[in-house]
């Protein structure tokens, strides 16, 4: 399937893998990586894997949870007092960035920013575009490039969340699904309440005790090398993809000070697996719990409302009875994600499969990540 859809010029390369609760099963590098060099794919290549960042940055939360050392329903505040006087978006002057706004009756919880119904919204690819002007306006008295999931820029993630916490919310916390930079908000959290920078806590908490030993914020200087380059199409050729909105080699070139905890890792496939093996082993990561076994069943739980229409629980995307219907979904409480640069990933509890397939392509039309799961779940089934 991969091999058609680079013959049909659909997508440059990829690399794929496909596990159980015991071991990889499958691993296979497709395709040309650079486009200049004519390098091919390896299977140890290392990805921005973007908003893959979210569930690593989840559990993280629920470690410390487990800890006792928050709870779930805290408000926000309780850690960055910044959020203290959130206000809902009411009005917005496009001639010169003004806006108008109401305090929230309602507290942003922990919870809803790990479920992305806080209200809070994503900078540079929300979908409101007075918010997203705000936030740019907000952005560039302390960031040049003015994005705050790629930054080379010499600037904390505590400096940015406590800046931009003075940006309007879309709604009122609980009422809406609205994907936002929630997961930073709590990456600047966790380091609050360990008293770590982010890169050092997951070093030391899940990146050491899940072998995850190629993930990293940004790349020391031996394994630069190994980093994907992004590739975009013009016309028919496939091309090094450049942003003016940001440096694209961010996780091997400047400050790299930024710990952004909904988007800045980058890492391997065999790396996201440890990490997924995880949850379809009950907790435990080589015997060895990791998380305990209830707090592995909640992470399949879903959080929203039924009147949502899908599910989203405190980490992952999740599988609902009524999704089963669209085919190609996995089991019940199947979990999910995906990143910007086109990395995705699955795992399926029920019938103990983990699939991940990563890409590193911008402006692209194609469906092989869906692909490639119904082909894994088609297997599992014959």
């Amino acid at each position: 399937m991969i091999n058609e859809e680079i013959e049909k010029n659909n997508i440059p390369g990829a690399v794929l893998l496909v596990g159980n609760e015991k071991k990889v099963i499958y691993q296979k590098a497709y395709g040309i990586k650079n486009p200049e060099t004519k390098e091919e794919y390896k299977i140890d290549d290392i990805f921005r894997i973007a908003s893959m960042t979210k569930a690593i940055t989840s559990i993280a939360v629920i470690k410390l949870w487990e800890e006792g050392k928050i709870g779930l329903d805290d408000p926000i505040e309780k850690y960055i007092p910044e959020f203290k006087d959130t206000k809902i978006l009411k009005s917005f002057n496009q001639k010169d960035s003004t806006f108008t706004a109401e305090k929230a009756l309602k507290k942003i919880t922990i919870r809803q920013l790990l479920t992305h119904t806080s209200g809070i919204g994503y900078d540079f690819i929300d979908r409101n575009p007075s918010i997203k002007a705000i936030y740019h306006k907000e952005k560039q008295s302390f960031m040049k490039n003015g994005v705050m999931c790629f930054c080379d820029e010499d600037v904390s993630i505590g400096e940015a969340i406590k800046k931009l916490s003075v940006v309007p919310i879309h709604h009122e916390p609980g009422e809406k699904f609205t994907y936002g930079i929630g997961l930073d908000v709590l990456g600047y959290m966790i380091e609050i309440v360990s008293g770590k920078k982010l890169n050092q806590f997951f070093k030391e908490e899940i990146f050491d005790p899940l072998n995850m030993n190629d993930t990293y914020f940004y790349l020391p200087d031996e394994k630069a090398d190994r980093l994907v380059p992004v590739q975009t199409k013009n016309n028919e050729d496939w091309e090094i993809f450049q942003d003016n909105r940001f440096n694209v080699n961010y996780p091997i070139e400047g400050a790299k000070k930024f710990f952004a905890g909904g988007c800045g890792l980058s890492s391997t496939l065999k790396d996201y697996y440890n990490f997924l093996s995880v949850f379809i082993n009950e907790g435990k990561f080589n015997g060895k719990q990791f998380i305990s076994k209830k707090t592995n069943e909640l992470i399949f739980e879903n959080q929203l409302p039924e009147k949502f229409n899908f599910g989203v629980g405190l980490a992952f995307g999740v599988v609902l009875e009524k999704d089963l219907k669209n085919g190609g979904t996995g089991s019940e409480g199947t979990i999910s994600w995906g990143g910007y640069w086109n990395t995705s990933f699955f795992a399926d509890p029920k019938e103990k499969v983990i699939g991940l397939i990563f890409k590193q392509t911008q402006n692209t039309k194609e469906n092989t990540s869906d692909l490639f799961k119904r082909n894994v779940f088609s297997s599992v089934v014959n």
